[in-house]
């Protein structure tokens, strides 16, 4: 099962609005709807878990580009959702070099929150290229009071509320869950 928020910083604190992630197929994407939950160009965190797998947080400030931190590559490569943060930079790839890799991955219904087995992932296609374990900017949360340490030490069952917490927004984001 999934979840995805808005979390937009403004004058008055922080606004959550859950956010239907159905239309987005780029990161590019994503970051154009983080953008509108902030007409002032304040910080706006994507926040996407699913549950008991992998969290991703996607930070926009303004026009600068996305930064991004993934929890497990492995896991979040076979979600769609998950797809969409996984650039080719993000995994350390030159552009189109292994765009095959997450294609030919066989989406196997964990997106759906289904138990994921183990054993059928072993010889994939992704696996070369996409890491087990977390990728992505780990400091992209440490302005805001969740360091590199913290970040990664999160279980991705309890880390949107961890995050959240520490950031003050844990009401607001439990108004929109």
């Amino acid at each position: 099962m999934y979840f995805a928020a808005l979390l937009a910083r403004t004058e008055d604190g922080w606004e959550a609005s859950d956010t239907e992630l159905d239309d987005v197929e780029t990161l590019s994407d994503l970051a154009d709807l983080a953008r509108e939950a902030s007409p002032e160009d304040d910080t706006v965190l994507v926040l996407i878990e699913q549950e008991d797998a992998w969290f991703g947080v996607v930070r926009v400030d303004g026009e600068d580009d996305p930064r991004i931190y993934v929890s497990d590559a492995a896991a979040a490569a076979r979600s769609s959702y998950g797809e969409i943060l996984l650039t080719d930079e993000l995994l350390g790839r030159e552009p189109g070099d292994d765009d095959a890799d997450l294609d030919s991955l066989d989406l196997d219904g964990t997106e759906d929150g289904e138990p994921e087995n183990d054993d059928d992932d072993e010889g994939t296609a992704g696996d070369s290229a996409v890491p087990h374990g977390p990728v992505g900017d780990s400091e992209v949360l440490d302005d805001l009071g969740v360091g590199e340490k913290e970040l990664r030490s999160l279980d991705a069952d309890e880390a949107l509320n961890a995050i959240a917490e520490a950031l003050g927004a844990s009401e607001v984001l439990e108004t929109v869950r």
